[in-house]
């Protein structure tokens, strides 16, 4: 009985195409990614860029306050009836630090939707919904 006899690996050929193809990925890869992360010297600079606006970030957000069982809002102590008129009172407003909505646990959702949508109505783009603690 004769045994199959064993391939030996010495005349076997190596399979270069395939390493071939993954180097190539590896370097396309590699020269895409660091094409595409900007340096450290730019972002060193959009820092220094960001904090010369200090002086708008110091602007405190407008506190809108709804009152409970749709009497209403307030803002700055002044009470408003209605969208409309709070619409106007907050386009004369700052509009960089944004608005904060507080809403306690009575007020009904039309009132916050409408204290929000009078917030977006008058140009304000940072809108934070509150509730008291």
């Amino acid at each position: 009985m004769k045994l199959a006899q064993s391939r030996t690996f010495a005349n076997a050929p190596l399979p270069l195409i395939g390493m071939i193809d993954a180097f190539f990925l590896l370097l396309i890869y590699f020269l895409v990614s660091s094409t595409l992360t900007p340096a450290e010297e730019e972002l060193a600079a959009a820092l220094a860029a960001r904090s010369q606006d200090a002086s708008q970030a110091d602007l405190e957000p407008q506190i809108v306050e709804v009152l409970p069982d749709g009497r209403g809002f307030t803002i700055s102590g002044r009470e408003v009836p209605d969208q409309r008129a709070l619409t106007s009172l907050l386009s004369g407003l700052p509009k960089q630090a944004g608005v904060f909505v507080v809403a306690p646990d009575e007020a009904s959702v039309s009132a916050v939707a409408q204290a929000l949508q009078a917030a977006e109505d008058a140009g304000f783009e940072r809108l934070t919904y509150v509730t008291p603690e």
